[in-house]
């Protein structure tokens, strides 16, 4: 299934605003876990700072911590806060550290500088750790002492699982804000798309002529190329309407001359040979008037209506004065208000061939209804006659194919040319009397629009 450009842009945006806020995410907790550390690592300087210098001498001569670090995490086990002197053959530590040795590195210290380590704790953790080498003063003996003061990192994780913890909630009310905000945006942006496809259909119902030149310039040379291909195929449906024309009325000439002869013929009492080339001439000029429907509808827009109901009373009234016309009987209900987006002259013209080829093999009486089926008007002729068998019903609408020998289905043709032409069907259908044939056209009130003949 493909997606439209709208949503395929809305998804892509979506997605993008997700994995850049994850990545955002993901980088201010990485910024705040190295902060967090920073502090961690200035208090613990402090510590280390002060745990040196409260190094003295005990009562008994022994080096020792005059005044411990004030921090009572010092002297509580496993508290997390730890300090450590290695004196060389001594080696002095919180009482929070129990029975636990920090396994320092044995890494060269230059005098006074600091190492920041990562080490295993008792508990399986890890340790942030500060150790400098400090070389004692005389009175203190002259030697190189290394200390270190550790912390657990399990705070410093904690800290950064509770910041993202907090940082989430703010990224989905900002993820949401922008992914709406990239909806508004598309749909104001793509907006020159959508009235592209309004005014193609404007332009294929007839209400204007061309897209125009209102279009941003991004979605202009879009238009100005449907505009130019409008122009182009109207054109060529122009010169090829002028051809069929000009064809067709080329005919028309020679076609009055055989009739001519055939009535000179008839004349001299050759009556079989004028009835051949009349029946000739005749079929020529059906071929003829179709090409110049065709010809007259080809790239039409349509956008008249016409009311049923007079039209069919006109065709009728006309069929009535011929032979064939005046020996039925004529049932007709058509509603008043019915009208459909045809011409009017269209109209009779689809309409007359179904009428005219019902009158003329009915036995006794012709039959049209008319009635609103959705959006469309129905017109049904249908006669009593015999009807045809049903593998000819197809070959009936097909081009100048006969129904019998006295007639032809080519007014059935020019009849359903006229109905697809504005989106309309003609079907034919034995009925159980004789044969029903089924106008479908649209229904001018529901507003459907022209159509352009292919």
């Amino acid at each position: 299934m493909r997606l439209s450009l709208r949503l395929r842009l809305a998804l892509g945006g979506a997605l993008a605003v997700v994995l850049a806020l994850a990545i955002a995410s993901a980088a201010l907790t990485a910024l705040f876990a190295a902060h967090v550390q920073r502090r961690a690592e200035a208090e613990l300087s402090v510590q280390l700072d002060q745990v040196v210098a409260a190094l003295g001498r005990d009562a008994d001569g022994r080096l020792a911590l005059q005044t411990p670090p004030a921090d009572p995490r010092f002297d509580q086990p496993l508290s997390g806060l730890y300090w450590q002197i290695d004196l060389g053959d001594t080696l002095l530590r919180s009482r929070s550290l129990w029975d636990y040795v920090l396994p320092l590195p044995p890494d060269a210290l230059p005098d006074g500088h600091v190492h920041v380590h990562r080490l295993p704790d008792q508990t399986g953790g890890t340790l942030l750790t500060l150790e400098r080498s400090v070389t004692l003063p005389p009175s203190l003996g002259e030697g190189r002492v290394r200390a270190a003061v550790a912390l657990t990192t399990t705070d410093l994780d904690q800290a950064r699982s509770d910041f993202l913890k907090e940082l989430l909630p703010y990224n989905a009310i900002l993820a949401a804000a922008l992914i709406v905000a990239g909806w508004v945006q598309l749909f104001f942006g793509l907006r020159p798309l959508s009235e592209v496809g309004r005014r193609v259909l404007a332009v294929r119902s007839g209400e204007q002529r061309r897209l125009g030149s209102d279009f941003p310039k991004e979605v202009q040379p879009l238009a100005n190329e449907v505009d130019a291909l409008i122009d182009a195929r109207e054109a060529e449906l122009d010169r090829a309407r002028h051809r069929a024309a000009d064809l067709a009325h080329g005919f028309k000439t020679p076609l009055q001359a055989l009739m001519g002869e055939a009535d000179r013929l008839r004349q001299t009492g050759q009556t079989e040979p004028a009835a051949a080339i009349e029946e000739i001439a005749e079929a020529m000029r059906r071929h003829v008037d179709r090409e110049l429907t065709r010809s007259r509808l080809a790239g039409r827009v349509v956008k008249d209506k016409a009311t049923v109901a007079p039209v069919v009373q006109q065709i009728v009234s006309v069929i009535r004065r011929t032979p064939t016309g005046s020996a039925v009987e004529w049932d007709i209900v058509v509603p008043d208000d019915l009208q459909v987006t045809l011409d009017a002259s269209d109209l009779a013209e689809a309409l007359g061939a179904l009428i005219e080829n019902a009158s003329r093999h009915a036995t006794s009486q012709v039959t049209i209804r008319a009635s609103r089926r959705d959006a469309a008007i129905a017109i049904d002729v249908q006669d009593d006659g015999p009807g045809i068998s049903a593998d000819r019903i197809e070959h009936l609408q097909k081009r100048g194919a006969r129904a019998d020998e006295s007639g032809h289905g080519l007014g059935l043709s020019i009849s359903a040319e006229i109905a697809q032409a504005v989106g309309g069907t003609l079907s034919i259908a034995n009925a159980e009397t004789g044969l029903r044939v089924t106008l479908i056209l649209p229904d001018a009130r529901a507003g459907v629009p022209g159509t352009r003949r292919p």
